[in-house]
C-alpha cells in the first residue's frame, strides 16, 4: 500500500500544477488586460481563456496518448507541457504569444485530468480509491491556494509583477517532470495490450494482494467489451452520468470565482489589496474542505457528499445574489463566497474526477474520462470567455441567481439519477452500472 500511496501522491503532482496554472492567471488578469489595451471581448477570449481552450483539445484528445502510449507517458508529456508553458507565457512579448503559450498549458490541463484520475483508479485497491484519486482534487485545490499566495506575496515587487507571477510556475513543472519519469506503467492498461506478464510484475511491485483476481475479472471484462465504441447502446447511462455531472460541475461558478475572484470581491466594494488577500482566503478554504472531503469520500460515500454540496452551493449563491441585489456586499459577499467554496470542495470538488474514473469499463475508461473532462473544459472555457462580456450587461445579483437555479437542478440529478459507487472494484462497477443494478 505504501507504494501504491507514494505512486499516487507522485502522479498527482500534475493536480497541483493543473491548480496552479488555473489559478495563477487572476494575477495577470488586468494587467495584461491594460498592457494591451485589450477590449473585454479580446480579454476574455484571447488572453483569459487560452489556456482553457487548451484545455478542451487537451480534454477531448487526450485519451488518444492514454491508449496508444499509456498513461505513464501521457503524464510525461503532459510535465513537458507545463514547463514549457510556465517559461514562454512568463516572457511572451504580446498577446497573440501569449495565447499560444497559455493554450500550450492548458493541454497539459486537460490531458491530466483523463491521465491522471485513470492512472490512479487502475492502481489502486477499491478500499481506498476514492480517496487516492481524490489526492488528484486535493493537489489542484493546494495548487490554487499557492497561486492566490504566491500572487499576493510577489504583487509589486516589479515593475511587471505578473510575469514572475506565472514564471515560478516552472519550478514544480520541472520537479514533476523528474519524478513522473520513474513511475510503473498503469497495470490495467498492460492488460489492455496483451501483456499479462508485466502487468502481473507491476502488481506485485505496487503489492496488490489479489492481482491473480483482477487479471481474472479483466480478462474476462475483455472478452465482452473489447474494441467497443463509446457510443454503444450499453455505455449510455455512464456517459449520460459523465456530461451532467460534468456541466454541474461548471454551471456552479466555480471557475468564474477562481479566475475572477479578485473583480468579483472589488464589486464587493473591497479595496485592491484586500481582494487579493480574500482571493488567498479561497485557497484556503478550498484546501481544508477538500481534506475532509478526502477523508470522507470512502467512509460516507460519493452520493452523500454531492447531496452535502448541493444544499451547501444553494444556500450561499442565493446568499450572493441577495446580497448583491440588496446592497449588503463587503465582507458580507466574502464569507458567503467561502461558504460556496466549502460546498464545492467537499461535494463536486472531491467526487468529479473519482466518479467519472470509476463508471465507465477498462477497455473505454479513457475515452469516458475524456468525454467527462472535455464536457467539463468546455464549459468552463465558454463561461470564462463569456464573463467579461455578462459582468458588462448583467448585475452580479443575476449571475449569482443563474448560479442558484442551476444548483436546484444538480440537487435533482443526485436524487434521482446519481449511483453510489464505493467500495467496489471497477470490474464489479462496470457490470452493475451498465445493466443498472446499483
Amino acid at each position: 500500500m505504501n507504494k501504491i500511496l507514494y505512486w499516487a501522491m507522485t502522479v498527482a503532482v500534475a493536480g497541483f500544477l493543473f491548480g496552479f496554472d488555473t489559478a495563477v492567471i487572476s494575477g495577470a488578469d488586468k494587467p495584461t488586460q491594460e498592457l494591451w489595451q485589450s477590449s473585454p471581448l479580446f480579454h476574455g477570449l484571447f488572453v483569459m481563456s487560452s489556456a482553457l481552450w487548451g484545455t478542451v483539445l487537451g480534454a477531448l484528445f487526450g485519451s488518444w496518448p492514454c491508449d496508444r502510449f499509456g498513461r505513464k507517458y501521457t503524464l510525461v508529456l503532459i510535465g513537458v507541457l507545463y514547463t514549457v508553458s510556465a517559461i514562454g507565457s512568463a516572457l511572451a512579448p504580446d498577446p497573440y504569444s501569449f495565447a499560444v503559450l497559455r493554450f500550450i498549458g492548458g493541454l497539459g490541463v486537460g490531458m491530466s485530468s483523463i491521465a491522471v484520475p485513470a492512472y490512479i483508479a487502475e492502481i489502486a485497491p477499491a478500499a481506498w480509491r476514492g480517496r487516492l484519486v481524490a489526492l488528484y482534487q486535493f493537489q489542484i485545490v493546494f495548487g490554487i491556494l499557492v497561486a492566490f499566495l504566491s500572487n499576493y506575496l510577489l504583487a509589486g515587487t516589479i515593475e511587471a509583477d505578473w510575469r514572475l507571477m506565472l514564471g515560478v510556475e516552472t519550478i514544480p513543472a520541472l520537479a514533476y517532470l523528474l519524478m513522473v519519469l520513474r513511475a510503473p506503467e498503469s497495470p490495467r492498461w498492460l492488460l489492455q495490450q496483451q501483456k499479462p506478464e508485466q502487468a502481473r510484475a507491476v502488481f506485485s511491485q505496487l503489492g496488490h494482494q489479489n492481482a491473480e483476481q483482477i487479471i481474472s475479472d479483466f480478462q474476462r471484462e475483455q472478452r465482452v467489451h473489447a474494441n467497443e465504441s463509446l457510443l454503444a447502446k450499453r455505455y449510455r447511462f455512464p456517459v449520460m452520468l459523465a456530461f451532467l455531472i460534468a456541466v454541474f460541475n461548471q454551471v456552479s461558478g466555480i471557475n468564474f470565482i477562481i479566475y475572477y475572484a479578485p473583480r468579483v470581491f472589488e464589486l464587493a466594494g473591497l479595496d485592491s489589496s484586500a481582494s487579493l488577500l480574500s482571493s488567498a482566503g479561497i485557497g484556503v478554504i478550498n484546501l481544508i474542505f477538500t481534506m475532509l472531503g478526502l477523508y470522507l469520500i470512502d467512509r460516507l460515500g460519493r452520493k452523500t457528499l454531492m447531496y452535502i454540496g448541493s444544499v451547501g452551493y444553494i444556500l450561499s449563491l442565493a446568499t450572493v445574489s441577495w446580497a448583491f441585489s440588496s446592497g449588503v456586499t463587503g465582507y458580507f459577499v466574502v464569507a458567503a463566497i467561502f461558504t460556496f467554496i466549502a460546498a464545492h470542495a467537499i461535494g463536486q470538488g472531491a467526487v468529479i474526477w473519482v466518479f467519472i474514473s470509476e463508471i465507465f469499463p477498462n477497455a473505454v475508461r479513457s475515452k469516458g474520462q475524456s468525454l467527462g473532462s472535455g464536457t467539463h473544459w468546455i464549459f468552463a472555457a465558454l463561461i470564462t470567455l463569456m464573463m467579461p462580456w455578462v459582468l458588462a450587461h448583467f448585475s452580479a445579483a443575476q449571475v449569482f441567481a443563474f448560479f442558484t437555479f442551476a444548483m436546484v437542478l444538480q440537487l435533482i440529478f443526485v436524487k434521482t439519477m446519481m449511483p453510489e459507487t464505493k467500495g467496489r472494484t471497477l470490474e464489479e462497477l462496470s457490470g452493475s452500472l451498465l445493466s443498472k443494478e446499483i
